[in-house]
Order: structure tokens, then sequence, then C-alpha cells
């Protein structure tokens, strides 16, 4: 029979919290950056200039369809081979997954600003607004409050993604779960505390995304998936 001991675990409690706030780094950072970017490739990819919806389209599909581990590794061993660029395993891991996430995001921002009523769009010209000021004032407000939930499982999906980082040894909580449990010698009670951590961490995002689902239902607004 095997006999569970968490001992040793908890007594490096402090190294798993610091994998943890690793971890967060790079998930807010990537959120952060992706949401800007997510945005502008959507924009481009609505244009109807060729030249600014190709590439953006592009760019959206590629880091949509490739492995993000394939990404990681490119960004990581290739990109400072190729343009000279020192890249440390935290940069490595804030663009990889920037990029990722902003090819997502630009399809919820896609789909959230089409969903807006063409009507609203004619209004708004009508009374002398610009295009800018209709995007602005009217049409984002209303697709960011549907784009909520979206958003909040992509943050989930990019967490669960980060775990990645480990491979290229990047010290988040899965890195220091795996140093851990060989230092001592006691796998199954680190990776289980290191689940609990997970599912603790991300569980609290999907309450937070089931709360704002009911609340804009609620209200009458529907949800971009």
């Amino acid at each position: 029979m095997y006999r569970w001991d968490f001992a040793p675990v908890l007594a490096n409690a402090s190294l798993l919290a610091e994998g943890l706030l690793n971890t967060l780094k790079v998930t807010g950072v990537a959120l952060a950056c992706g949401l800007v970017l997510g945005l502008a490739l959507a924009l481009f990819r609505l244009s109807p200039r060729r030249w600014l919806s190709w590439p953006a389209g592009l760019v959206i599909e590629v880091f949509r369809t490739t492995p993000p581990l394939v990404q990681l590794f490119w960004f990581f061993f290739a990109l400072p081979l190729i343009a000279g660029i020192e890249m440390t395993p935290f940069l490595a891991a804030c663009v990889t997954f920037s990029i990722q996430s902003a090819a997502f995001f630009a399809e919820v921002f896609r789909a959230g600003i089409v969903s807006v009523e063409r009507g609203q769009w004619e209004a708004a010209l009508a009374i002398g607004l610009t295009r800018r000021q209709t995007l602005g004032r009217i049409v984002l407000p209303q697709a960011v409050k549907r784009m909520i939930p979206a958003f909040l499982e992509r943050a989930i999906e990019l967490m669960k993604t980060t775990t990645l980082v480990a491979t290229i040894a990047y010290a988040d909580l899965l890195f220091e779960a795996s140093d851990i449990a060989q230092k001592t010698f006691r796998p199954l009670e680190t990776f289980t505390v290191a689940a609990l951590i997970y599912f603790a961490v991300i569980y609290v995002f999907s309450l937070l995304g089931r709360g704002l689902e009911r609340r804009l239902a609620v209200s009458g607004e529907s949800t971009v998936h």
C-alpha cells in the first residue's frame, strides 16, 4: 500500500506559490497584450482594404491552427537564430501566448462587432458621427459586453496552455512542481497539490464567467462565443 506523505510538498509551499505567481504573470501579460492586438487584428480583417484584411486573416489562421508548443519553441529557439534577438523564457512565453491570444480574440471581436445591427451604424452616420466615432462610442461598448464570457473562457484556456512554458525552463507552477517532485521523490503528492491549485484558480474564473453569463442573459444581452 502506498503511503501518502504531503509534508515534503508543504515544506516547499513557497516554491509552488512563486510558480503560481509566475503563471499568473504570463497569463496576465498575454491577456492584456492579446486583447489590444486582437482588436487591431479584428479591425484590420474587417477592413475593405485587402492589404490590411489579407495579412490579418493570415496571422489569425496561422496562430489559431498551429500547436502552441510549436509556436513557443519557434519563438524561443528559432527567432534568436534568425533575427539575433535574445529571448528569455519569460519573454518567449509572453510573445507566443500574446499573439496566439490575439488570434483568438480577433475572431471574438469580429463576431461581436458584426453582431451589432447594421441599422445602428447607419443611424450614427446619419447624425454626423464618423465611422471611428461610431465604432468607439456605439458599436464596441455593446460588442464588448456581449463578448465578456468568451474572454473569460479564453483566459481559462490560456492559463491551462501556459503549462507548456515548463518545457523551456520557465519557473511556472508546473516547472516548480516537477522540480519539487524530483527532489522529494514524491511525484504523486506534488502533482496532486499542483492540480488542486490549478483547479482552485480556474474554478474561480469559471464561476465568474457563469455569473456574468447569467447577468447578461437576464439583461437580455446575447453572448458571443
